[in-house]
């Protein structure tokens, strides 16, 4: 007796056009409904904070409005903190907690319309977008990258193959981290000025100090994991160093490789940022959350601190783009 073997099918197969909008609306409400939680959570937690960390300040606007505050005066609020302040005067916390022009935690709606105004608001050539501050700081973000990937490949590369690198190179890499970074930006920059290196190119190095070691790591680790049965075959098709590497070696490294990646993107945008801020510079989200540390803007600190995190998301996201298809495009899963 034979029998047939129904073919699989595919998920939502034979459900009509209502089923599957139904089914699409349920993986939506699935996949993001968990998420809009937690951020609504957050929101909720941020105002919250809000009230005790501009107490001060709006029960010294309570109290030049005519309003009864306790303590009386300033001198015996100053040894207060801001949840005594605000326990003890409900009404004046509240009263202006959320709309402060400097306050010390600005209100989600303030950061908000200050990177709506600063964004749609503005020109992207004008020196106050931060449109315009994010394109300088991701010119150098990206020229590190660069340096930072094509560093970490070859020194990997170097290390897998060699015993002597491998015991010389890697504690060297690992030391260089343990430096921090806030520390040794200064130094790069006057030695880079001593020699007339100025602009993108001593911010691309900072970022490049930052982005390499998790590549390193990521594809030592990558172009370790073929095993030993696998590494036997090509030997015993007779394949030597060069076609082991690119055969078998790098196309193993690849999943290793863009994981380190995304994490090197990262390092190198906050050493663009970093680089920024001893330099003095007029341009960048580091010199614009420098000069709004100057003039007291919290607002605009939180925006610029919101601009280079969206724009790391955005980086990533295109790292991992990428990832999908050249992996696809390989015959691995993504």
């Amino acid at each position: 007796m034979t029998g047939t073997t129904a073919p699989l099918s595919a998920p939502g197969a034979g459900v009509g056009r209502s089923g599957r909008v139904a089914l699409w609306l349920r993986s939506v409400r699935t996949g993001f409904l968990p998420i809009l939680t937690v951020i609504a959570g957050l929101i909720l937690i941020w105002y919250f904070a809000c009230i005790p960390m501009n107490a001060q300040q709006s029960v010294l606007l309570a109290e030049r409005a005519g309003q009864t505050v306790t303590p009386e005066t300033a001198a015996d609020r100053r040894g207060m903190s801001g949840a005594a302040i605000a326990l003890r005067n409900p009404a004046a916390a509240m009263a202006s907690a959320f709309v402060q022009d400097r306050p010390r935690l600005p209100a989600p709606h303030q950061v908000a319309a200050e990177l709506w105004g600063s964004t749609v608001g503005l020109a992207v050539t004008s020196k106050r977008s931060l449109v315009y501050h994010a394109w300088v700081t991701l010119s150098a973000t990206l020229l590190g990258f660069a340096f930072g990937t094509a560093l970490g490949i070859l020194l990997a590369i170097g290390i897998v193959h060699s015993r002597v690198m491998d015991m010389s190179v890697m504690p060297w890499a690992i030391v260089s981290q343990t430096v921090p970074i806030i520390a040794i930006a200064p130094m790069i920059i006057v030695v880079l000025y001593s020699i007339g290196l100025q602009g993108i190119v001593p911010k691309a190095i900072i970022s490049t100090y930052l982005s390499f070691f998790p590549v390193v790591v990521g594809m030592v680790k990558g172009l370790r994991s073929p095993d030993a049965m696998q590494l036997d075959l090509l030997r015993t098709y007779g394949s030597n160093q060069n076609q082991t590497f690119w055969k078998l070696r790098l196309p193993a490294s690849l999943p290793y490789l863009f994981a380190s990646l995304k994490i090197g993107i990262c390092a190198s945008l906050i050493g663009a940022i970093v680089g920024e801020l001893p330099t003095g510079a007029v341009a960048g989200l580091g010199a614009r959350l420098l000069a709004g540390s100057y003039y007291g803007q919290t607002v605009q600190i939180w925006s610029a601190l919101f601009a280079a995190a969206i724009l790391a998301a955005v980086l990533v996201g295109l790292i991992g783009a990428i990832e999908k298809v050249l992996l696809r495009r390989m015959g691995l899963n993504a």
